[in-house]
């Protein structure tokens, strides 16, 4: 029973080892940056990090990141706005981050070779919402009042669950415990593919269930009013500018109770859901929503074509 038991110990080591190496070796490991809160409160990358994002079972997508001075991913190091060029900002989530291609053809890559003498800074960051965007352009409103137009990316299932700004649980996860397990590539690799998801769902509604949580608190039927009153709540509380900012939404995604209250309030916005569908040619990842290039070109013509009508002159 003994030499049962050690045999089966040294192969699982074996086995883990070699798996460990299979992982490193084919790079199949997504390489994530450091996370932080910078003096503002505003939740970002720390600075002048490099990497690679791997997403995909098998290496399905792979994007080259480069995190600027300022803690988001761009060619630019930082965002000083010129007297000699126009400046557009885009907010986002990490739809807008674009780790999903190389930071060197991004979405403002991609419009700035639309139109000449623009340039384009990214502030996208994976899991920002209204409030985190709406917070950030007030944190650092004496660069974003240099800017000519801001577009605000937001999607209404997602972007809208709450009414007010609260710095994340993510920071949480930076613990010595989560770091030492990040050094095996092979973990990393494990909890992208959704290893872990059945444990941690089993987790989930234990916990749940203990505090008599249903798993059906965010029903379409009771989000939508919830969602529109957020809105209206987020765009108060941060007098939003309607002169200056753009939302980027897919009308889709949004109940006509949200449009129209955008409609009539004279909110501006960039519809891009009827380009995606007229064709098809795939607009998003194989195995997520997020947008594959063709996607991503679609939204900077968008964006390119509603700038280009705007006729903004340089300062």
């Amino acid at each position: 029973m003994k030499k049962i038991l050690l045999k089966f110990i040294v192969y699982s080591i074996v086995l883990l080892v070699s798996l460990e190496l299979l992982v490193r070796v084919f790079h199949l490991h997504n390489e994530r940056p450091e996370r932080y809160a910078d003096e503002y409160g505003v939740e970002k990358w720390v600075p002048n990090q490099a990497g690679y994002s791997v997403t995909g079972n098998r290496k399905q997508n792979v994007g080259e990141y480069r995190i600027n001075d300022f803690g988001f991913n761009s060619v630019y190091n930082n965002y000083l706005p010129s007297k000699d060029s126009i400046e557009i900002a885009i907010v986002g989530d990490s739809f807008i981050e674009g780790f999903h291609q190389d930071y060197t053809n991004s979405i403002s890559r991609k419009v700035e070779k639309k139109i000449p003498n623009v340039k384009v800074f990214e502030f996208g960051y994976a899991g920002y919402n209204l409030a985190d965007q709406l917070n950030l352009m007030q944190a650092y409103n004496h660069l974003f009042k240099d800017i000519d137009r801001v577009v605000v990316y937001i999607r209404f299932t997602d972007d809208l669950i709450t009414g007010e700004y609260k710095l994340s649980n993510r920071l949480s996860l930076n613990t010595p415990l989560n770091k030492l397990l990040k050094r095996s590539k092979l973990i990393v690799y494990a909890k992208d593919i959704g290893f872990f998801d059945p444990i941690k769902e089993k987790i989930a509604a234990v916990v749940n269930f203990s505090k008599g949580v249903s798993g059906d608190i965010h029903k379409k039927k009771n989000n939508d009013s919830l969602y529109l009153e957020n809105f209206k709540k987020l765009v108060n509380f941060y007098n939003y500018n309607k002169e200056k900012n753009i939302l980027l939404v897919d009308y889709s995604l949004c109940s006509q109770e949200f449009l129209n209250y955008l409609k009539v309030n004279d909110f501006r916005t960039i519809d891009f859901n009827a380009d995606f569908k007229k064709d098809n040619i795939p607009k998003t990842l194989i195995y997520d929503q997020h947008w594959n290039d063709a996607g991503r070109e679609i939204i900077a013509d968008r964006i390119a074509e509603y700038i280009k009508n705007e006729n903004l002159s340089i300062r």
